[in-house]
């Protein structure tokens, strides 16, 4: 499931093989993408830059056209040289973007629209994004007063509202309440103001840990799958997450697993190093 991690791997990586080309051909499945397309064109415009914001991955070509795409639970961009085979069939192409050496695919992506900055600006889902923590100037401050303002929701709920925090979804969600030794059906009122500190700077780090490619201060630096742990054995990346059943890898009590929220996702948690807060059983 892409999270902040995924999508700002994925920017960066776009940004790197598009920005400063031209487009050289448009292609789309969705019908209101053609329709601004055919009226004014993708192609022969500049690719400027590439960046997320949280899950949504902006691409800007000139003369103010953005697109905007989230991925949901299932969507990717692949990008390819021109002529390599694709890893996915053409029945799951949602976009095609050529440039003379390259073309960027987005395959089984739900969500994607046209803007020019003006309607950018009143997306009701981007301008009420919180502090990005993938990003490079994460506004601790801010994200503090959000956390600290969802008094009577729990801390999982509250970790993945995206006007809190910008990037954190199911994983890293059960991942920091674990490294933090939270338990993540406690009410957000029940936190000390030392717990939501320490809850701010894991989920900072472990983003961090997992966007970065040269990090400075001592802080490891993960490639490939998503890692949370500092295990060399890939199986032993996460210390939670999906692993209901399976011992705990600090204690070894069994890890838990129970749906939380409206949605109902998914939340794993160890009962023994996480365990309730009395006040709130």
């Amino acid at each position: 499931m892409p999270e902040g991690d995924t999508i700002f791997r994925s920017a960066r990586a776009l940004h790197r093989v598009l920005a400063g080309s031209t487009v050289t051909g448009f292609e789309t499945a969705y019908a209101q993408l053609a329709s601004v397309d055919d009226d004014a064109p993708v192609s022969g415009r500049l690719i400027e830059k590439v960046e997320s914001r949280g899950k949504w991955l902006l691409i800007f070509f000139s003369g103010d056209l953005i697109l905007l795409t989230h991925m949901l639970m299932s969507g990717s961009w692949h990008f390819y040289r021109r002529g390599e085979r694709w890893q996915k069939s053409r029945s799951r192409m949602r976009i095609v973007i050529q440039t003379e050496n390259y073309e960027a695919v987005a395959f089984d992506v739900p969500v994607a629209q046209f803007h020019n900055a003006r309607s950018l600006a009143r997306h009701p889902s981007l301008s009420k994004l919180g502090p990005d923590l993938a990003g490079g100037n994460f506004e601790r401050e801010d994200a503090r007063a959000r956390l600290l303002s969802q008094t009577h929701e729990e801390v999982g709920n509250a970790l993945l509202d995206q006007r809190v925090i910008a990037g954190i979804g199911n994983v890293f969600k059960s991942e920091i309440c674990f490294v933090c030794g939270i338990n993540p059906f406690r009410p957000v009122r029940s936190l000390s103001g030392a717990e939501i500190d320490t809850l701010l700077d894991a989920s900072h780090r472990l983003m961090q840990a997992n966007v970065q490619e040269h990090a400075p201060g001592g802080i490891v630096t993960y490639t490939g799958p998503r890692r949370t742990t500092r295990a060399n054995d890939p199986a032993a990346r996460l210390w939670v997450y999906r692993r209901a059943g399976q011992e705990c890898r600090r204690c070894g009590a069994a890890v838990l697993m129970r749906k939380q929220g409206t949605s109902a996702r998914s939340t794993y948690w160890c009962p023994e190093c996480q365990p309730k807060d009395p006040r709130y059983r």
